[in-house]
């Protein structure tokens, strides 16, 4: 038997999602048919599932359900929250100029302000992301601490890994889910596909890691990420976050800086000891409905 489910095509900054409204928690896709959704040649094409369920606590806006484009679960993601955010506003999920929106997610709850349309659709959203976890074994990495913050935390800053590409320098950040990010002289040439897969897996990263590779320039950061579960993506949120906090722990930049990425550019501004913002764009792409 076949079932018709309607969604929602979203983006942020070119990483998309299909969303599925379920707030009567009645949905459960297998990991197979969320990689048949996600396939870009046979299914929807996406680079994630968001189920949008009901909040665990009913003072929050609503639960983000979010699935990696193999099926797997994941914790955070960024660009996917500031879609989410968008679909509680524009499909009246929460009622109309409410001011703030506090989304439950697995990395904890996110408290997100935005800015819309003369229709009232959200334009923009500024998500606090909450503080980036360094502790070694809490992002999780292997990789043993070599670097004190000037507030006394313990990270891995720039830590040689070997490759069948040559060694790379990681530092590790977890922003509810594992981060590498690696300065690299110009990310555009890189073999991502390759070097990124290798990464990614690597027995550095336990729990596996989004992998970020980085350029310093005039205009801001340039980055390019593989993602946990998904390969190469248009932009990640989160991946724009560490890579923000990588370059101002590695002395590189500011602490606020525009992270510029395949699919468009994020702000991300970090206050020291405290939270991360992250400001970009969200937009809807189309609807639709498909069987299973």
């Amino acid at each position: 038997m076949r079932n018709d489910y309607d969604f929602v095509k979203l983006h942020g900054a070119g990483n998309d999602f299909v969303f599925i409204e379920d707030l009567n928690n009645q949905i459960d896709l297998t990991p197979e048919e969320i990689a048949r959704i996600c396939d870009r040649h046979f299914g929807v094409g996406a680079d994630g599932v968001i189920f949008v369920r009901p909040p665990e606590d009913p003072c929050n806006s609503g639960f983000m359900d979010y699935r990696n484009a193999d099926g797997s679960i994941a914790q955070m993601c960024g660009n996917g929250v500031r879609c989410f955010a968008k679909y509680l506003v524009d499909y009246g999920i929460v009622e109309k100029n409410t001011p703030l929106l506090n989304v439950e997610t697995r990395a904890g709850v996110k408290v997100i302000s935005y800015s819309t349309t003369d229709e009232g659709k959200l334009l923009t959203a500024t998500v606090d992301m909450g503080a980036p976890i360094l502790s070694p074994h809490l992002v999780p990495t292997t990789l043993a601490f070599n670097a004190m913050t000037e507030l006394g935390e313990a990270f891995v800053k720039e830590s040689p890994i070997e490759s069948p590409y040559g060694t790379f320098d990681f530092t590790c950040i977890s922003m509810g889910n594992p981060h590498a990010v690696t300065f690299v002289d110009d990310c555009e040439s890189i073999d991502i596909d390759c070097i990124g897969a290798y990464f990614e897996s690597c027995d550095a990263f336990p729990e596996k890691a989004n992998i970020e590779f980085a350029t310093v320039k005039d205009d801001g950061i340039h980055m390019r990420v593989y993602e946990r579960g998904c390969g190469e993506t248009l932009a990640c949120g989160t991946g724009a976050c560490a890579t923000g906090v990588a370059a101002f722990l590695t002395g590189r930049t500011g602490a606020e800086n525009d992270l510029i990425l395949l699919g468009g550019t994020l702000h991300i501004a970090y206050t020291p000891g405290g939270s991360v913002l992250m400001t970009g764009p969200a937009e809807e792409s189309f609807t639709g409905t498909f069987s299973l």
